[in-house]
């Protein structure tokens, strides 16, 4: 295989014991990190050009057009924008926190990769804890959000943090328990485990093995867990932390230049994380739908499964108006953890009977 080439090469390159045991392991993660940030970052800029284009297309509108071929350029172009602005200090903020904010919020949506598989085991780490690293890394974002707007010194901020703080954490409840049931029918935290469980199965060996997957059996748990990523990436209907007609731009409204881009980065990077989780936990990663269709490599299935989950965070942004705050806390308490309960439940004891279909 070409990585292992690579890296023996790598290893190869200087023949003494402080090269191979401590300097090249971690020129190697670096560049294997490099590998993954980079086709990252120009998935999040050109997610902006696509929600922006099918927006359009919903309203019977072009889209950015002017820009480069297409508007193809436009992401750049915003990007540049962004990075020649001035990052303004506010004179009451709390400058360290304040700049702490933007770093705490898009570490996470960048860490949390670590453990997502691309492939057959085809991850920077690919351990056995995957699922929980994910849980408990993606739940550091909220403290990013709760820095900002506090130090930020403004009552808008404030405003748009406490809600942005209460909505994740109410809905990560939600999304811990899909975890679990996930868990529950795989018997594995590891993300390539989970993808290859849903290659087995009565359907699986009929050549129909998007039937065998985990969004059929666990249908509303994945109807939770979508509806749940909305809200925990403060997507539309559920953006009332930046509710402009109410408290403008949330938490983030005093920032400005590349500050402000990191948390644009970070919405879109955890759309991203968000989208994929769904392919993986539910819709069978690389494993394609027809047996027939298997000589197309896996990458292009959950690149494409992925793309897939990514248009419709689009599709219900332009569809559906915002909800009201209190609604959107009902929804995640009264609702959505009590059905992901009694879905558990459900599962447990179907697990327990003669028709068990994850033996």
């Amino acid at each position: 295989m070409i990585v292992d080439t690579i890296h023996g090469f790598g290893q190869g390159l200087v023949a003494a014991g402080w090269w191979t045991g401590l300097v090249w392991p971690v020129v190697w993660t670096l560049i294997k990190i490099i590998i993954v940030v980079i086709p990252l970052m120009l998935a999040v800029a050109y997610l902006t050009l696509w929600e922006r284009k099918a927006i359009g297309f919903t309203q019977i509108r072009i889209g950015p057009n002017r820009i480069g071929p297409l508007g193809l350029l436009q992401p750049i172009a915003d990007a540049l924008k962004l990075m020649t602005k001035e990052i303004i200090l506010p004179t009451v903020a709390n400058k360290g926190l304040f700049l702490l904010g933007p770093i705490m919020t898009i570490m996470p949506a960048l860490a949390a990769w670590a453990v997502i598989p691309f492939g057959p085991d085809v991850a920077l780490a690919n351990i056995n804890a995957g699922l929980l690293f994910v849980m408990a890394i993606t739940s550091l974002e909220v403290y990013g959000v709760i820095i900002a707007g506090w130090a930020s010194n403004s009552k808008y901020a404030f405003l748009g943090a406490l809600r942005a703080s209460a909505q994740m954490v109410s809905y990560e409840i939600a999304m811990g328990f899909c975890f679990v049931v996930v868990l529950m029918v795989t018997g594995s935290l590891n993300m390539s485990e989970i993808v290859n469980v849903q290659g087995k199965g009565m359907f699986a060996n009929m050549g129909v093995g998007f039937l065998s997957w985990n969004w059929l059996p666990l249908l509303p748990i994945f109807v939770v867990y979508f509806i749940s990523g909305l809200a925990e990436t403060n997507r539309h209907p559920f953006d009332v932390v930046e509710g402009e007609s109410e408290i403008v731009a949330g938490h983030m409204i005093e920032y400005s230049g590349m500050s402000f881009a990191m948390f644009f980065l970070a919405e879109y990077a955890n759309m991203w994380l968000v989208s994929i989780l769904t392919v993986v936990l539910f819709l069978g990663g690389w494993l394609p739908p027809f047996e027939f269709l298997s000589f197309i490599p896996g990458w292009i299935w959950l690149g494409l499964k992925t793309f897939c989950v990514v248009t419709m965070f689009l599709w219900v942004r332009s569809t559906f108006p915002r909800f009201r705050y209190d609604q959107i806390m009902r929804l995640g308490w009264k609702i959505f953890i009590p059905v992901t309960l009694v879905w558990l439940v459900v599962v447990g004891g179907w697990m327990q009977t003669p028709f068990n279909i994850w033996k």
